[in-house]
């Protein structure tokens, strides 16, 4: 049988030089926020002519206007997404005829959005807290379901810690493309990382659950073991669970999806694969230093620890 849960400290180092980087990324660069999270205006134009303006004139044409936190984008050849500062209905109808100029075209306004700051606010909280509570009630939820097994807290805070190790890699990702690409923290990015928490909490949970079956035929083997034997029945059904209903579905569109697409199913391709990567090699593992104790030998000197 595969020796998987042997190289636990293996997989503990794996995702700490993933994730190390991927907070100074983040402290560094900042989480690029979207007009949803901190106000603003959008927005989305298409040209007639298919021709869109040079950037720079974009930016400047905003500049000229007075208008600050300037961000422009492209989708194919003839569409413009600008996001700023809020801005007034008067101040729109004047930046779609400069446009107009711009490019010597006809400007079609495809989107236009105005979120103000206390929506904005308001959107945030809700954000956090729905993160937030997702997260307790997975906690109850596993530990009621484990009730029948010692410490069926510890199930319940092992799936946390998961999330956790996922999150923070998506939020490094997004750091990264937002500094290289553009991308931004909007709703939509929400909406992958609730996504995300629940495929790798399930993940997770099939692989305890099958730990919970297991304890109760094989009450003599060791709890390393017990894991083990545990782990290598599921990984099967969970690495091909994700490469066939998700994982290639999510390439497909981040490689063909267009520009509006492509954050979205980029994000949830990295969740869904560090989701399956935590719930067995960063789950299970977790578990097993904390049922057996092991962590209480990790500041004692190599001898003591051995003894």
């Amino acid at each position: 049988m595969l020796n998987l849960m042997g190289k636990r400290y293996l997989y503990f180092a794996i995702s700490l030089a993933i994730i190390i980087p991927g907070i100074l990324i983040l402290l560094i660069w900042k989480v690029p926020v979207s007009i949803d999270f901190k106000g603003g205006s959008l927005v989305e134009v298409q040209l007639a002519s298919g021709k869109l303006p040079a950037t720079e004139s974009v930016y400047a044409l905003y500049e000229k206007l007075g208008i600050g936190n300037t961000q422009v984008l492209t989708s194919g050849s003839d569409v413009l997404i600008i996001r700023s500062e809020v801005i007034t209905e008067e101040t729109r109808t004047q930046i779609l005829a400069e446009l107009k100029t711009l490019a010597d075209s006809e400007v079609v306004l495809r989107r236009a959005d105005t979120v103000g700051p206390t929506i904005s606010q308001q959107v945030t909280t809700r954000a956090a807290l729905a993160v937030v509570i997702s997260s307790l009630a997975l906690v109850g939820f596993i530990t009621f379901s484990f009730r029948g097994v010692p410490n069926a807290f510890r199930y319940g805070v092992c799936t946390i810690v998961a999330l956790l190790h996922d999150i923070l890699i998506i939020f490094a990702i997004v750091a990264i493309g937002g500094q290289f690409w553009g991308w931004q923290v909007d709703t939509l990015f929400l909406t992958a990382l609730l996504t995300v928490i629940a495929f790798s909490a399930q993940d997770t949970i099939v692989v305890f659950d099958r730990l919970r079956e297991n304890s109760g035929i094989f009450r003599r083997l060791e709890y390393e073991k017990l894991v083990n034997h545990s782990v290598v029945q599921t990984i099967t059904r969970s690495i091909n669970t994700q490469l066939m209903t998700v994982d290639f579905l999510l390439l497909a569109l981040a490689l063909f999806g267009g520009v509006t697409l492509r954050e979205f199913a980029i994000v949830l391709l990295v969740g869904m694969v560090s989701g399956s990567y935590s719930s067995i090699f960063v789950a299970a593992p977790v578990l097993i230093v904390w049922e057996t104790g092991e962590w209480r030998n990790w500041f004692k000197p190599r001898s003591a620890a051995a003894a």
